[in-house]
């Protein structure tokens, strides 16, 4: 049986590419996590690791400097959500050595680090609506950012599953599929705003790129690639958010994907199919949008508050 936690590692990050389906960006930050933790704890053998060793790479990784400023210098310690990257990656690897057969420190001892609750980027409808509307253009890339932010708003896909788009997909019907984080598909559906911008835009293309949404500009139709990246779609949404006058605010889009859900909510959605549309694999991630779409609570503590005060006046009577 092998006993090198360095190969069994190594299988453990194929076992979950290959039989997880996890991206190859998870399995690389995986990868780092355990490296990390290796390399800290000097342990060579399942056997060896115990609950003082991972104690002791908590208390390391508590006292780790925080993220840069945009002065270069680190004023605080790592957040405890960065904390706990590393030990969901340490957990799961127990769990597959557990698995395995081979003995090793239970993951069950591994408890995550309390967090805050997460705090979303939201704007209001009149500022989406500024925003949506800012590409006003009839050129290619006004055309094509237009194209971008409604299709963002209308299927409240990721970042990455937008970039991944086909310039071949079908506008005559209203949905299409998409296969997002995990490997899961989930059908996405169109607006009629969505449509008419995406077929303004590839109405004026005339290269024969396979992305739907690409560069454009000096120097574009020599890469081998011309589809968006990510990071291109974040400084394009940026940008827009200028012009509409939110420069002040957070403005990204996964910002957009939350404006989505809490549309959805704020006009009646169940929870249930918020979560299915997202693509969450847990009810708990779309749980978070719950407090700030509540209108019923709002509108209970209005008549109770109004009920109360009426007794008060009547009781003074």
């Amino acid at each position: 049986m092998v006993k090198d936690l360095f190969e069994l590692k190594r299988r453990f990050l194929e076992y979950i590419e290959i039989e997880k389906g996890r991206s190859l960006k998870t399995v690389e930050n995986y990868d780092r996590y355990l490296n990390r933790f290796l390399d800290f704890s000097k342990v060579r053998e399942p056997s060896k690791i115990t609950e003082e060793n991972i104690r002791e790479f908590r208390l390391w990784l508590n006292r780790q400097a925080g993220s840069k400023t945009l002065g270069g210098k680190n004023t605080e310690t790592m957040k405890k959500k960065t904390q706990n990257y590393y030990l969901i990656a340490l957990r799961s690897f127990l769990k597959y050595l557990t698995k395995q057969g081979i003995k090793t420190v239970s993951p069950d001892k591994i408890e995550l680090a309390k967090v805050g609750e997460r705090s979303l980027d939201i704007i209001t409808k009149e500022e989406l609506l500024r925003l949506l509307s800012s590409p006003s253009g009839d050129d290619i890339k006004s055309l094509r950012d237009r194209a971008i932010l409604e299709l963002l708003f209308s299927t409240g896909l990721r970042v990455s599953e937008l970039c991944s788009l086909p310039r071949e997909i079908d506008l005559s019907v209203d949905e299409f599929s998409i296969r997002g984080k995990g490997e899961k598909v989930r059908v996405v559906f169109l607006s009629e705003e969505a449509k008419n911008s995406i077929k303004k835009y590839l109405g004026k293309r005339t290269d024969i790129d396979d992305a739907l949404f690409i560069q454009f500009g000096p120097g574009a139709a020599k890469k081998d690639s011309r589809r968006l990246t990510p990071r291109s779609i974040e400084r394009i949404i940026k940008h827009y958010a200028i012009i509409a006058g939110l420069g002040d605010k957070k403005v990204t889009p996964h910002g957009v994907r939350h404006s989505f859900a809490t549309d959805l909510l704020s006009n009646g959605a169940d929870i249930r199919s918020v979560q299915t549309l997202l693509g969450h694999a847990h009810i708990s991630t779309t749980q978070i949008y719950t407090h700030i779409t509540d209108s019923h609570l709002r509108d209970v503590h209005k008549k109770f508050h109004n009920k109360r005060g009426n007794k008060l006046e009547s009781s003074n009577d």
